[in-house]
């Protein structure tokens, strides 16, 4: 593809610099880049609600937290889910709670605007599960209302239909202490002691506490009956294998803790194993307890006025991340910055057995994770983009790196699910009926392959030049065919939405090309009609919800950017007679640059749960545009 500038080529280069510049700025000295992963408030308000019920909330600045959260608090009297929602319910009851927690009184402004807000959207019997499980805690909610899981669920054989390792990792991580919490039903004291009885629009006293049973789920009403009877188990004592499976669930819990004290890398998973030992009686001063409070506080955010929580965080993605946007904007493969972090993510790779070797009993380790330390969830996507990096960068060690490189590779082949794809976590986790749970309400139990992922492992391959098993990329690429919407795009599992699907495709498609060139040209039709007047894309987290609104919303830096390395790779293959297309975005770029070489922008653009739970990672709007605009002085030479 020839491109005729319309932007001059002294202004990307300057543009380029500057970013170089910030970036470089920001690494930490052992060579990784790690920024906030930014979520809604729900996390804040349940660690508080964890300290006051374990009485660690005096050890914790968690004053700081009152002010984080209602500057958080939206003129409609709500919360949001992710930036300029209209407000949530079960994040906004979830605020509320959390206030009252740290003592504000039911007629503060604040908390009489956000309980007319919860009201209007139908109050505490329309939230959901999890919402209801963390206010039966403290005896706001009635245990009646949440599902019984039957701790016997713990010794089901891995070959049994239904065992832990169908569920997804981070649903199995939150899962397994539940069971506890179920068994438990704990109503814990807590100072102040709180009531949500004006949160009910029908009243405490009138609320009904039933399963809500579905008009078109057969299996979700299959197990809201199955649920009456493990209730009615409970109630006569009768419940078979109870303490064998409480027992297996602690000993689970306590096998996957890290050493740092983190459980999965994520604060469900970590909240959820606390409160489970919580129920048994640990003590507050236990080792296992005093290093996961640590691993809670490491999530913690703390600023002069402030105080939040973020959901996970992402030192490795950062830093992999950002080294290929360097790499692609011209900073020398021997860069002592990239030496570093090359060297330090080396010290990364996960040699040991995780869950992962539940299902896949042929592959050797070799992954990366997410996280600084999470050894029993490395993940394929993460991976891929590790060896990427790393393949693009020359270090010390040429040797260990090659062998590091082909650990990965080789546990990445042995990851392929048998759809063709690749899931983030799991081999063939993809048992759908598990969504319907009652407990399954934001519809996340399972991880099957997707297109983003799958994806990811093409493009590994095509950019590494490796030699993938001829049988396993055909599959892969039969299953990309196979989902690409009849628009021509592709949908997102873990960024918003359909522009980042349709990249990260059209990316692998170019490295397999000309075989690929129809599936290319629609895609890259389908982005190119995407683009906003002003020569940005955006696209909102509705899409998920609402499929008219694919590829529809404000602009922001780093969804501008994925749909340029989209098409730029395109390029590579698909002649356009149009170009201008790439120069108004890179105009877009250039001229929404901020002065210090940043870009900003307010919008959610990662993925938790689809339709559910969403992220705002900080460097994504700064080592995106940085690739583009590499990638694009790259073309232009």
């Amino acid at each position: 593809m020839q491109v005729q500038p319309r932007i001059e080529k002294k202004h990307v280069d300057r543009a380029i610099e500057a970013s170089q510049a910030y970036l470089l700025g920001r690494q930490y000295s052992p060579g990784y880049w790690w920024a906030e992963l930014e979520s809604n408030v729900s996390m804040t308000a349940e660690v508080v609600l964890l300290h006051k019920i374990w009485r660690t909330d005096t050890g914790r600045p968690l004053a700081k937290a009152t002010a984080y959260l209602l500057g958080e608090q939206r003129a409609h009297g709500g919360w949001e889910l992710f930036y300029g929602d209209g407000g949530d319910l079960n994040t906004s009851i979830e605020a509320y709670m959390a206030l009252k927690l740290l003592g504000l009184a039911a007629d503060h402004p604040a908390l009489a605007r956000a309980r007319a807000f919860i009201l209007a959207k139908g109050g505490i019997s329309r939230a959901r599960i999890f919402t209801k499980i963390h206010l039966a805690l403290i005896g706001c909610y009635d245990w009646r209302g949440v599902p019984s899981i039957p701790p016997w669920v713990m010794l089901l054989p891995e070959a049994f239909a239904v065992n832990i390792y169908e569920m997804s990792s981070w649903a199995r991580g939150s899962t397994v202490p539940l069971l506890i919490v179920f068994d438990r039903k704990p109503v814990f004291a807590v100072e102040p002691a709180i009531t949500l009885d004006e949160l009910f629009v029908e009243g405490r006293t009138r609320a009904r506490f039933d399963l809500p049973r579905s008009s078109s789920d057969w299996w979700a009403n299959l197990f809201v009956d199955l649920d009456w009877g493990f209730k009615l188990a409970e109630s006569l004592g009768v419940v078979p294998l109870r303490e064998e499976g409480l027992k297996a669930a602690e000993r689970w819990v306590l096998e996957r803790q890290e050493a740092t004290g983190d459980w999965g890398g994520i604060i469900p998973a970590m909240l959820n194993s606390l409160l489970a030992l919580r129920c048994l009686d640990y003590d507050p001063h236990d080792p296992v307890i005093e290093r996961g409070m640590a691993a809670v506080d490491r999530f913690a955010i703390e600023t002069e006025s402030t105080y939040r929580l973020q959901p996970c965080v992402s030192p490795v993605w950062d830093t992999a991340l950002t080294m290929r946007a360097l790499v692609d904007s011209g900073l020398p493969p021997d860069h002592p910055a990239l030496a570093a972090a090359g060297t330090w993510l080396l010290e990364k790779q996960i040699l040991d057995y995780g869950d992962w070797a539940v299902k896949n009993r042929t592959g050797s380790p070799g992954g990366w994770a997410f996280e600084f330390d999470n050894r029993y969830y490395p993940d394929v996507d993460d991976t891929a983009v590790v060896v990427m990096a790393l393949d693009a960068v020359q270090l010390a060690d040429e040797t260990a790196k090659g062998q590091a490189i082909a650990r990965a590779v080789r546990w990445v082949a042995s990851m392929q699910c048998q759809g063709g794809g690749w899931a983030a976590f799991d081999i063939d986790n993809d048992a759908h009926w598990l969504n319907s749970l009652p407990y399954a309400d934001l519809k996340a139990m399972i991880d099957p392959n997707t297109a983003d992922v799958t994806a990811r492992v093409l493009e590994m391959y095509g950019r590494c030049r490796l030699i993938p098993a001829a049988a396993g990329a055909q599959r892969a690429l039969d299953y990309l065919r196979r989902t690409q919407e009849p628009e021509g795009c592709w949908f997102g599992r873990w960024g918003v939405n359909y522009l980042y699907g349709t990249s990260g495709v059209l990316s692998a498609l170019a490295a397999f090309a000309p075989a690929e060139r129809t599936a290319i040209e629609r895609a890259a039709a389908w982005l190119r009609g995407c683009q906003n007047v002003d020569g940005g894309w955006g696209e909102t987290c509705q899409s998920y919800v609402d499929r008219t609104l694919m590829g529809q919303g404000p602009s922001t830096a780093s969804q501008t950017a994925w749909a340029l390395l989209g098409l730029i790779d395109a390029g590579r293959v698909a002649r356009f007679s149009d170009s201008s297309a790439l120069e108004r975005g890179i105009a877009y770029l250039v001229e929404t640059q901020k002065a210090d070489g940043s870009w900003d922008e307010p919008y959610f653009t990662g993925t938790g749960f689809p339709g559910h739970f969403y992220l705002k990672y900080h460097l994504y709007q700064q080592h995106f545009p940085l690739s583009a605009l590499g990638r694009y002085r790259r073309l232009l030479s």
